[in-house]
Order: structure tokens, then sequence, then C-alpha cells
């Protein structure tokens, strides 16, 4: 290494500046211990992980990311693509490598990393195809980043949060799938299209599993406060149940669609993910429809089920689930769900 004149180093990076070009603060104080450094790391830097990765990074709310996958040279292009960019972001570190060890001491890990689902493919198919790799991933995750909290997005994402609790051996409040969190944001955008609102002032959630079981909660929804179902009612205005159920079905269609139209999804899932991270690292306390442990909520028994369910968020994960009214049918089809992921999961034989 060699030496400028003033004494700094010129190392392999370039100029090492620190000495020359900033003038210390005299009897200046070492950093608050109590400061935090957040980090999440994104496992899988396929098109739903590089929107998640790249959705965060606009935000500002993590001072280190983290990338891993088992392609090298794709990994570094992304990494080397998202640094290029630096001058345009807030300042975050980015590294990249096929070593978990670069994870270690990670806030949240998100994991995207699976198969991609294919056009008219249900999500419960995709399970074989993503449970060995998921033996690979979970453990050195937790190993690396024993506290931290894991986030699956992965597809079919209940059974794989089932599966990413039983291998990390993490309390259940730590591990959360994405869950309904962007189907109850394709619910908001139907009803406020319908209704002509902004979709902001429609508080509505799809709950149960992240597909073809899941359940809209009618019965709760509301614009600016106001409940949607009893008000009509009270004015006695007519609706018709089909219109309801067409809606429905539209958010769960709506995947399939953009799959088949484009290959994939990756921006609304990334969008998604990425308020759910900031979530729980800026400890917001907001309600989501993720996926949790559920057994004990709702008459939810039987066995252990991921599926989800309004919970708030924070810096401890999940920080409990919120106690809406389920009419008595929304409670059966809500236990129907839950069994139909039950069914599929007691395959697996974990």
């Amino acid at each position: 290494m060699h030496k400028t004149p003033s004494g700094s180093s010129l190392g392999p990076g370039g100029l090492d500046l620190t000495q020359t070009f900033f003038k210390p603060i005299n009897h200046a104080a070492p950093p608050s211990p109590t400061k935090r450094h957040t980090k999440i790391s994104v496992i899988g830097t396929g098109n739903v992980g590089m929107a998640i990765a790249q959705t965060i990074l606009t935000q500002d709310f993590v001072e280190e990311l983290a990338l891993v996958d088992a392609k090298a040279d794709k990994l570094r292009g992304e990494m080397l693509d998202l640094q290029h960019a630096a001058a345009f972001l807030p300042r975050t570190k980015i590294l990249a490598s096929v070593d978990y060890a670069v994870t270690a001491g990670s806030d949240l890990c998100i994991v995207t990393a699976g198969a991609r689902q294919i056009a008219g493919e249900s999500r419960l198919n995709l399970l074989q195809r993503n449970l060995s790799l998921f033996k690979a991933i979970i453990p050195p995750l937790v190993k690396y980043s024993p506290d931290c909290i894991l986030l699956i997005v992965a597809n079919p994402v209940d059974i794989l949060t089932y599966v990413a609790w039983k291998l990390s051996g993490l309390p259940s409040n730590r591990v959360i799938g994405s869950g309904t969190n962007l189907d109850s944001s394709r619910f908001r955008f139907l009803l406020a299209d319908h209704l002509d609102v902004n979709a902001q002032d429609v508080q509505a959630y799809i709950v149960g599993e992240h597909g073809d079981s899941s359940v809209a909660l009618w019965s709760s929804i509301s614009v600016g406060g106001v409940p949607i179902l009893s008000f009509l009612e009270k004015q006695q205005i007519a609706y018709e149940k089909e219109t309801l159920e067409s809606i429905h079905k539209e958010v769960v269609d709506s995947a399939y669609e953009v799959i088949s139209l484009k290959g994939y999804t990756s921006w609304a899932i990334g969008y998604s993910a990425a308020n759910l991270a900031r979530s729980i690292i800026r400890d917001q306390r907001k309600i989501h429809p993720v996926s949790v442990l559920a057994k004990g909520f709702y008459g939810i028994d039987g066995g252990d089920v991921f599926l989800s369910l309004p919970a708030q968020l924070g810096r401890g994960g999940v920080l409990g689930v919120t106690n809406i009214h389920l009419n008595q049918e929304e409670s059966h089809r809500l236990r129907n769900s839950a069994k139909t992921i039950l069914e599929v999961q007691s395959q697996l034989g974990i």
C-alpha cells in the first residue's frame, strides 16, 4: 500500500480521504451505543427479489442490504446495477454473495427464492418444487442471524411459511408470510374503482389462504369509516351478492392474469413486501393481513397452520392478531381455508 504526502493511504479501492478531505472534530464523542444499524437480506434475485430490493432502496429505511442467490454471475450483475444507481438513491450499503455469511446480523430476511409459477398452475402445486430449496436456505439464515425475523414471499406462501417456522426453530411471532397483503391491496383497488373513491379510503381485507380458498371479509368493509354493507341495508339500497363475488374472483384471478400476460408478477409484490418490511423495521405497529400461526384464532384448530389474518407488525414481528368480527359464513369459509392448507401440509412429513 502506498502513502500520500499527507500520510493517508491508497488502497485498492482508491484514495482514503478520511484524514485529508475531512477535518476531524476536536474532542468528539463516540457514536451512541443505542444507535441502531438496520440490515435486510433478500434471498433470491429473480424478478420478485429484485423488485423488493429496489423498492426497499428507494424508501430509505435500511442502512445495509444483502442479496443472496445461487447464480453468482447474475447476482454480481444485479448488485453492480443497484450500486451504480447510488447517486440517485438514499445511502445504503449493498452486498451480494452466494455465501449466506453475507446475511450475518440481519434484522429481517426476506425469502423469495423458489420455482417460478407456471401460467394456470395453482400455488399449492409449487410446494414440492420449493420444499427442498428451503431446507438449504432457512438453517443458514438462522445460523448467521439468530435474532432475525423471517418474511416468506415464495409460493405457496402459507405452507412455506409453516416449513420455514419448522426448519428455523424460531418462535412463531418471528416467522411471517407475505400472505394476502397484496390480495387485500388488489381488493381495495377494485372496490375503490367500483365505488369511484380513493383506494386509501377503503378498509378491506382478504384473509385465509393466499390462493383459491381465500376469504373476502365483506361484513367489515368500510369507506371513509362508513361500514358499506350495513349502510346499504339501512338505506334499503339493493346490491347483488354475485357482484361482490365477482370482485373477489377478480382478486383471486388477477395474479394468474398478470402471469399469463407478462410471464411473472414483480412490481406489486415488490411494493407489498417492502411495505411489510418498513412496518417491521420502523416498528410502525400497522395492521396487515399476513400469514401467521393461526391456531386458536377465529375458531381455527386441528393443527398448526399458517394463513393470513389481520396482524399488527413491529420490531418484534407479529405483535398480535386483530379481533375483527366475522359473520357466520366468513368464519365457516376461513376454517375451510385452514383445512385446505392442512390437507396439503399433512403430506410433507415435517
